[in-house]
């Protein structure tokens, strides 16, 4: 694959490439409801928000709504399914942004990152990091780089040796060392993250069973050399004591 063989060349990112399987983008329908998944997930594990997710769609009986029918839901409804003020607010947000403006799929679609970032972040509620998410993971674009992400922070400096301690050093940093990666960061972005995720951790030495009875020495047990010499010298003593 042409993003492979072009990232390839940064050595240390060849390394975890070679460990996981080639990742591939994907573009998706219905942007406006992925964003509103998307401010559902946050600072939430894969298992709860999907949970949420399910809770949410069963408010349309297990269909997926349009923003026309997310518009229309009270307040209440979605703070009945477990989310916060704010992120029921803001999908809302999203959803009204989307039919006021009559933003489509198609239409995002054919706009520059630089452009979609400029028109969603106007959501009150939807940040860069976010749109960065959408253009991700629902427009398939190649290089996007979340230098923002917390997890994109952690993976980069273990594998460059990057101190995080000043934060605006380090995302220049990061900048600069994902330009050799460009035009491909969204994948060298995946890459990083599924590392950071799946790293494997170190084996633990099995550890040797005490036998049920201490006093009880195993069978294959042979006494040590202090053993003998303490009962050699034991039977001279008592050679001694019989003379």
């Amino acid at each position: 694959m042409q993003h492979i063989d072009h990232l390839a060349r940064d050595k240390k990112l060849k390394k975890i490439i070679d460990l996981q399987q080639p990742h591939v983008l994907n573009k998706r329908d219905n942007i406006c409801l992925y964003l509103c998944y998307s401010i559902m997930s946050q600072q939430l594990s894969t298992r709860v928000a999907e949970v949420f997710h399910q809770r949410f769609v069963n408010l349309y009986g297990g269909q997926e709504p349009a923003p026309s029918q997310i518009a229309a839901t009270p307040f209440e409804t979605l703070r009945g399914i477990g989310l916060s003020n704010a992120k029921a607010n803001y999908v809302l947000n999203v959803c009204r942004f989307f039919i006021e403006e009559k933003i489509t799929d198609e239409a995002l679609h054919t706009m520059s990152d630089d452009d979609v970032i400029g028109l969603l972040t106007r959501i009150k509620g939807v940040g860069r990091w976010t749109v960065e998410m959408v253009l991700m993971f629902a427009l398939g674009r190649e290089d996007v780089f979340a230098v923002d992400d917390l997890g994109i922070q952690q993976a980069i400096c273990k594998l460059y040796k990057i101190d995080p301690a000043d934060k605006r050093a380090m995302k220049e940093q990061m900048l600069a060392v994902s330009k050799k990666w460009s035009p491909y960061r969204t994948y060298a972005c995946r890459y990083l993250w599924g590392w950071k995720d799946n790293a494997p951790e170190a084996v633990a030495k099995p550890v040797k069973k005490e036998p049920k009875n201490p006093k009880q020495k195993s069978k294959k047990e042979k006494p040590s050399k202090v053993k003998k010499a303490t009962k050699k010298t034991a039977k001279k003593r008592n050679a001694t004591k019989a003379k």
